[in-house]
């Protein structure tokens, strides 16, 4: 059975449904049914010898789920004499013998059932009157390996995945990134590993701590085995949200991956895996979340354990946990002498700017960038995830850049990248095209400095060039006649005393010298000022827009009074030919 035909089989099960649920709800029904047809296609050659075996190795008093594994020839098992065919023989029972049959299935699997909170849509079916029919039509469906292979089976998924987050805007981009944004961040992330990638037998790992439904770590197995179909991609994830884990772990199970390494819980408060560092590294934590839930353990974490921690440059203001995970990432880097790390995240504008000299942002900014982590920082179009239209921004982030970056930042303005899609979905109204990916990709991989029909496109900067020191410049309190007045005490006796009502700040680039500054655009506006060394902070902040603006010069006046006298003209010839 071809793709289209079998995903639009298993959606004809929502005509079942219909009427009785929502369609929000098909998917709680259909995935959890489909992985479960799959899986129980994947292990009937092997059923008997299973049962066979775990007979034989309990008789003997040992474990038997090592070898039932074996005998499986997967990474999962199950241990009752029952399947869906089965089922179907003793209608009256359905309910019981359906549990019993997924308490059956390896730790792993189960895990992925209760996940999709499964137990419950079988309660919700059964008082519907509807279990029988769906098992039944699940029953029926042809999903074994040798009609459906684990790529076909892993792109109807994904399909069935995308439907339902078309049907559900409020938690699509919640939990599902737009393909061709994962597909160009894949592809800048291998662009320049290209000769080690291509090698015989080559095996990288790749992770992403918000997993959502997997497509990150799809997409990046799906780039790599198109590149070299002997190179293997060991994937490792984590995801707060229940049903995306199941899903994301159902999706790799249908493709014949391990699942073990993909965790279920928050990410920032509980790592589930610890001292793990990896290859190349993807995500898209959600946008401007705040992380008071979870504020206590970050704090703690930070305080007790600074840079041994994720979180020694700073924090971020509790209302965006953004630059968490930016740190989260970092922490996961492999180190550079055991061949590096290469990681793309997807962020918002506010990580670019928000914070002051000396505030939690700006001091993780300072620490990406003077440990010259940052390659490329690329903007993308507005209106292309499903949940919100602001700009976002990928961030490509190493701890191995190639010589010719080394010390320095490349920023791409890929917002004019876009084409129309033909139905909006949610708050996504454009879409990416191969060849604007091809495009981006190009301007990323070339790493030069260009333009776009006379508007610059990429710009490359040193690391230093986002730096600025913030003085805090000091004005003398005078009395009522204009003297000014003296401190009588403390380490400022026999100084002017400042007039904190006539205290300001400068911003002064990290390139230049603050003494030249200072007396420049300072001392001629204020003769009696100073500088408090002591208040001196750097900052970082990287001003996007800024470096991509094109100053254009408005229009002649003459060009806008013949315009406005021509508008005047045909008012007051319509307002005549209403009095006549």
């Amino acid at each position: 059975m071809s793709d289209p035909n079998l995903s639009s089989f298993i959606w004809s099960v929502a005509d079942l449904l219909r009427g009785d649920f929502k369609q929000s709800e098909y998917g709680k029904f259909i995935l959890p049914f489909t992985v479960l047809r799959r899986l129980d296609c994947v292990l009937e050659p092997t059923k008997a010898a299973v049962l066979a075996e775990k007979l034989t190795r309990e008789a003997a008093g040992l474990n038997p789920e090592p070898f039932l594994l074996r005998k499986a020839g997967q990474f999962f098992y199950n241990t009752s004499p029952l399947d869906l065919k089965k089922l179907m023989g003793d209608q009256d029972h359905i309910g019981e013998n359906l549990r019993a049959y997924l308490q059956a299935f390896s730790p792993a699997v189960r895990d992925i059932f209760e996940s999709f909170d499964f137990h419950t849509q079988i309660d919700k079916l059964a008082k519907a009157g509807l279990l029988y029919l769906i098992t039944e039509k699940f029953a029926n469906i042809d999903l074994h390996p040798s009609a459906v292979s684990n790529a076909q089976m892993g792109a109807v998924f994904e399909e069935l995945i995308r439907k339902f987050a078309e049907l559900s805007n409020e938690t699509a981009g919640e939990h599902f990134t737009p393909r061709e944004v994962i597909r160009l961040m894949v592809n800048l992330l291998f662009i320049e590993d290209d000769d080690v990638l291509t090698r015989p037998g080559v095996v990288r790992s790749v992770y992403d701590p918000t997993a959502g439904t997997g497509g990150m770590l799809s997409v990046a197995g799906e780039h790599l085995a198109s590149m070299n179909a002997d190179a293997r991609l060991v994937m490792y994830g984590q995801e707060l949200n229940p049903e995306s884990y199941a899903i994301c772990k159902a999706d790799m199970l249908i493709k014949g991956q391990d699942i073990a390494n993909i965790i279920f819980g928050n990410t920032l408060s509980n790592d589930g895996l610890p001292g793990k560092h990896f290859d190349y590294m993807l995500s898209n934590p959600p946008f401007g979340v705040e992380w008071k839930k979870i504020e206590k353990e970050i704090r703690k974490e930070a305080e007790q354990q600074g840079f041994n921690g994720r979180f020694g440059p700073g924090l971020p203001r509790v209302s965006d946990g953004s630059l968490l995970f930016l740190l989260h990432l970092i922490s996961k880097m492999r180190p550079a002498v055991d061949g590096g790390s290469r990681f793309g995240i997807v962020l918002n504008g506010s990580p670019l700017f928000t914070g002051g000299a000396g505030s939690g942002e700006s001091e993780i900014r300072r620490y990406v960038l003077e440990n010259d982590l940052v390659e490329a920082i690329i903007g993308l179009p507005t209106d292309m995830f499903y949940n919100t239209g602001i700009s976002t921004y990928v961030w490509i982030v190493s701890n191995r850049k190639p010589t010719a970056r080394k010390g320095k930042v490349q920023l791409i303005d890929a917002s004019g990248c876009w084409q129309k899609m033909r139905k909006s979905l949610g708050s996504k109204r454009k879409e990416l095209s191969p060849a604007h990916i091809e495009e981006i990709t190009k301007l990323f991989g070339g790493f030069e400095e260009s333009t776009k029909d006379g508007v610059p496109i990429s710009r490359i900067f040193k690391n230093s060039d986002f730096g600025y020191r913030t003085i805090t410049v000091e004005r003398p309190e005078r009395d009522a006649a204009g003297k000014v007045v003296v401190a009588a005490k403390g380490k400022q006796k026999g100084q002017p005393q400042p007039d904190a009502s006539l205290r300001d700040t400068e911003n002064v680039p990290l390139g230049e010298d603050v003494g030249a500054y200072f007396k420049r655009e300072v001392l001629p506006h204020a003769p009696d000022a100073w500088i408090d060394h002591d208040k001196t902070k750097v900052g970082y902040e990287i001003p996007f827009n800024r470096h991509f603006y094109v100053f254009k010069p408005p229009r002649a006046l003459a060009e806008i009074d013949a315009e406005l006298k021509g508008v005047t003209d045909r008012i007051l010839t319509m307002i005549a030919g209403l009095s006549s």
